[in-house]
């Protein structure tokens, strides 16, 4: 659910495929303009399993967690403070944090709000919303962590149209203990871009995962720019 025209990470692969174009020519290789999304989402889910090989240690349970290093002043209050209000005698002694992501919706200064409802499969049936060209918005969500303290939890979104990648956008969000509250998030602000190209149609991915590379939700959607809101 983002776009930026004139990302410095843009240019550069526009770059690396022109170099690639000339270097395939000189071969004497046909060039191909094609792209499946299918082969798309493979190579990414091949990144994701690079990403997941990286080992951060053995996890712990809330109780662990502040019973090692107990004589480090510094840590036990950075602890204390991360983990809040939290009564660590009435939480479950499980290893695994679970995030719930409990609310989706496009803040934008134009209009009301747009609540995203949320499948339980991931997996919105038709078109899930409409853009206006030239709009301004931000993504805003809320989320429940319990069971353990989650670490390093990013909201990653990828978009394609017509099979082409055109926007790829990472966020951390931060570690968070448990709590009976929900988090509140949300996102910088993005502007949809406008012209005839850009109108349309477009398939994308997001996802919520931690260090461990969890993945707590993953949404495989389409959306629409057009020149005014739905």
């Amino acid at each position: 659910m983002g776009f930026d025209e004139n990302k410095e990470t843009g240019e550069k692969s526009e770059a690396v495929n022109h170099a690639n174009e000339e270097h395939n020519k000189s071969e004497g290789e046909p060039l191909s303009r094609q792209v499946s999304e299918s082969s798309i989402y493979a190579t990414e889910e091949e990144e994701d399993e690079v990403g997941s090989k990286i080992q951060l240690g053995p996890q712990c349970t809330l109780k662990e967690h502040l019973e090692k290093d107990k004589d480090d002043e510094s840590l036990r209050r950075w602890k204390e403070q991360l983990l809040g209000s939290v009564d660590v005698n009435n939480v479950a002694e499980i290893l695994d944090p679970e995030v719930k992501i409990t609310s989706l919706s496009i803040v934008s200064p134009d209009r009301d709000d747009i609540v995203l409802p949320i499948p339980e499969n991931g997996n919105p049936k038709g078109l899930w919303f409409t853009l206006k060209e030239g709009s301004h918005y931000r993504l805003k969500f809320t989320f429940q962590v319990s069971n353990n303290i989650v670490s390093g939890l990013k909201y990653t979104n990828t978009v394609w149209k017509t099979g082409v990648k055109v926007d790829s956008s990472k966020e951390m969000l931060g570690t968070f203990s448990p709590q009976a509250e929900p988090y509140t998030h949300e996102m910088p602000e993005e502007t949809t871009p406008s012209g005839l190209f850009a109108r349309g149609s477009y398939s994308a991915r997001s996802k919520f995962l931690d260090d461990d590379n969890k993945c707590y939700l993953e949404i495989n959607y389409t959306f629409d720019i057009r020149k005014e809101w739905a």
